[in-house]
């Protein structure tokens, strides 16, 4: 019976944090409403304040989750690989993120529009020191000769422009290319072109 229970616990918690992504991404932290969000995970509001005490709540357990999926791309690029491939596969990885998790990219975008005040400590935190890191490995490889000298961190900056857009922004980008396009194939192939030719040796 314990067993049971906690199933659906585990189940109606996982419930209202898919709704809540629905919610929060679509209407931003301030817009969203604990009512919106009971109603849309098919559950009365005093039962999700049994699994969560506050909207900040659910929020945050949403920004905490989401943090560590957005730091993997990264995290994956390894110093021991071909610099040039490396870049190239973070940036898919990150295209593909943008691809199969748009309602997260959109969530993150609206914290930081709104000046991060439930992620400020882990941008200034996690974030920041796993950016540096990556960073040090990139301008290793720029000192080393096997790819062109760029600013690293500004070239972080680049490919999350580059690859969230296409989830922040995808009304605009399907709007503007018009049917018949896919537009993450297509930004992929522009992608290889672009960082293969950017970060090539002797191309700055």
């Amino acid at each position: 019976m314990p067993h049971t229970k906690s199933r659906i616990q585990q189940k109606n918690r996982d419930a209202i944090l898919e709704a809540a992504l629905d919610v929060f991404s679509a209407q931003g932290f301030r817009g969203a409403t604990l009512d919106q969000i009971a109603d849309l995970a098919g559950l009365s509001k005093p039962n999700l304040l049994y699994y969560f005490p506050s909207k900040e709540a659910i929020h945050q357990a949403l920004l905490t989750r989401l943090l560590d999926t957005w730091l993997d791309p990264l995290r994956a690029m390894d110093a021991n690989g071909e610099p040039v491939a490396e870049v190239h596969a973070y940036a898919r990885r990150k295209l593909d993120l943008a691809r199969d998790y748009p309602r997260e990219s959109r969530l993150f975008a609206n914290e930081i529009l709104q000046g991060a005040p439930r992620m400020r400590a882990a941008i200034e935190g996690d974030l920041k020191r796993l950016v540096d890191d990556k960073a040090a490995v990139l301008q290793a490889w720029m000192d080393q000769g096997r790819i062109a000298r760029l600013h690293p961190v500004h070239l972080i900056f680049s490919i999350w422009a580059l690859t969230q857009h296409y989830a922040d922004f995808d009304v605009q980008v399907r709007a503007v290319l018009g049917p018949g396009h896919d537009p993450f194939a297509e930004a992929g192939a522009f992608l290889d072109i672009l960082i293969r030719r950017l970060l090539s040796p002797g191309a700055t």
